[in-house]
């Protein structure tokens, strides 16, 4: 279901879920706030698709395991779509620590969000995921990666280093411990201007969609390796 004349000064979702309440109550909540539209809503990652594609969203909002095309594939598509490129994807689930989840991130998905999260936090979620930024703070975010990456559940190919300067290397390895730009400027002594180009430019040698890629990338690699005990 698409909205034929959405507004261009909000940001526009899309919601894909394949169980009617699910999209009707995230509805509600995002379109109660001033700044945020859905914009359409799919029950599944086959929907999903070709509505993406023909409203170009500033976020989707995508269940990870729907019937036919799931979230992992559509996500992975998603980003390699060269018209989609400022399109974020923001996985939903159940679980918090779902191997899925950490699949979708390599596929090239933002960050996730549980299912039962607040509406600040879902407001919240929207407002990151569309100014490019990854939705890595929580906590649980970073076991669930150190988790997988630990332990992944299907071998994987591991992005070379070598591209990198030593400087960019250092950032790579901040921003896959949690810091923000402007942390990393601070804990640098670079401007916050310098921080974001060192990140932009670490992205682009490796092949990163987001922030969320680089923050993979670091564990895959061991420049950043989880920590014994962490909770």
């Amino acid at each position: 279901m698409a909205d034929d004349s959405p507004s261009r000064d909000r940001l526009r979702v899309v919601l894909a879920d394949d169980q009617q309440l699910i999209r009707a109550g995230f509805a509600a909540l995002l379109n109660s706030e001033p700044d945020i539209e859905v914009v359409g809503e799919a029950a599944n990652g086959d929907e999903a698709l070709p509505l993406v594609r023909a409203l170009v969203p500033d976020v989707v909002l995508m269940d990870v395991q729907m019937p036919g095309t799931n979230g992992i594939d559509a996500t992975r598509r998603i980003a390699a779509d060269a018209a989609l490129a400022r399109v974020r994807v923001v996985i939903l689930t159940n679980y918090a620590l779902d191997a899925y989840v950490f699949e979708a991130l390599r596929a090239g998905a933002a960050g996730f969000l549980l299912k039962d999260t607040g509406p600040d936090e879902l407001f919240r979620s929207v407002r990151v995921a569309s100014a490019g930024e990854a939705l890595l703070s929580p906590t649980i975010t970073k076991r669930l990666i150190a988790a997988y990456v630990a332990s992944p559940p299907a071998p994987t190919a591991v992005p070379t280093l070598a591209p990198l300067t030593p400087r960019e290397r250092e950032v790579l390895t901040l921003v896959g411990a949690g810091l923000s730009n402007r942390e990393i400027a601070e804990h640098l002594t670079l401007s916050h201007t310098t921080a974001k180009t060192h990140v932009s430019r670490t992205m682009i040698k490796l092949g990163a969609r987001d922030r969320a890629q680089l923050v993979v990338i670091a564990y895959e690699t061991g420049l950043v390796t989880p920590r014994t005990g962490d909770r």
